[in-house]
């Protein structure tokens, strides 16, 4: 285990599973202690806990909450304070993903899509600012290479996840010097859990639009992060796309 982070806190929204549980791993081996945020996967969070506890005793603790209610955001972040005593690197990784093609767009999908993907981002990045400067922090904002590229049928994910990557551009300006903000953008890194491109011909079908002609790991996505938090100190402003190269052929 390394010691790049030891003694600093982070928060991962949507820790729990998959590209979330890559991340929190990844920083916990760097030595940070680390709030795992979920909404429903309490199994998960707490197999999750367990493991990187039994590595590092009280270096984990988890926090449910709706990032759908805004005045609930401040809260995670007194949490991880009282918990850890500071509050150092903040990942905004929890998101909503569904198909919402014109003509069956409502108010609903678009509350839960933009809610979870852009606002909880803001509100929690702006409750988060004061701890962050104070410890020159930073956010890394998990975007995605559909911000830049829009899916069809997928309306208002796409402009949900442009609103992110505008959103770390404009955080970046706005916490300078203190802290820093960057995304990265994943590409397909494994499959939806749904039944989206269940079909092995579909699947095959984006595999080939990939120059790398596979798709990414959860850890890919982490070991960007991991850059950004660790190695990083003159880049902010930025957005990597971690995705095999396929975004340079949509």
């Amino acid at each position: 285990m390394s010691t790049q982070l030891a003694g600093k806190a982070a928060l991962v929204t949507g820790g729990a599973k998959r590209v979330g549980a890559a991340i929190c791993r990844r920083l916990h081996a760097q030595g940070a202690n680390v709030m795992l945020h979920h909404r429903a996967s309490v199994d998960a969070a707490r197999a999750l806990q367990h493991e990187l506890n039994s590595l590092r005793p009280n270096s984990v603790a988890m926090i449910q909450a709706d990032l759908l209610a805004s005045a609930s955001l401040p809260d995670l972040v007194k949490m991880t304070v009282q918990e850890f005593g500071s509050l150092d690197v903040l990942v905004n990784n929890a998101s909503s993903f569904f198909p919402t093609a014109i003509g069956d767009i409502n108010e609903k999908a678009w509350d839960d899509l933009i809610g979870t993907n852009l606002k909880a981002p803001l509100f929690l990045s702006q409750a988060a600012a004061g701890e962050l400067r104070k410890h020159r922090g930073c956010i890394v904002n998990i975007v995605d290479i559909h911000a830049e590229f829009p899916m069809k049928n997928y309306v208002v994910y796409s402009v949900a996840k442009g609103g992110l990557l505008a959103l770390t551009r404009s955080l970046a300006r706005e916490l300078g010097p203190e802290v820093r903000v960057n995304g990265v953008a994943p590409g397909t890194i494994i499959w939806p859990e749904d039944d989206q491109w269940s079909d092995e011909l579909s699947r095959q079908r984006i595999v080939n639009q990939i120059p790398l002609k596979h798709i990414g790991e959860p850890d890919d996505i982490a070991r960007a992060v991991e850059f950004l938090v660790t190695a990083a100190p003159f880049v902010t402003g930025q957005v990597i796309a971690v995705d095999g190269g396929r975004s340079i052929t949509l």
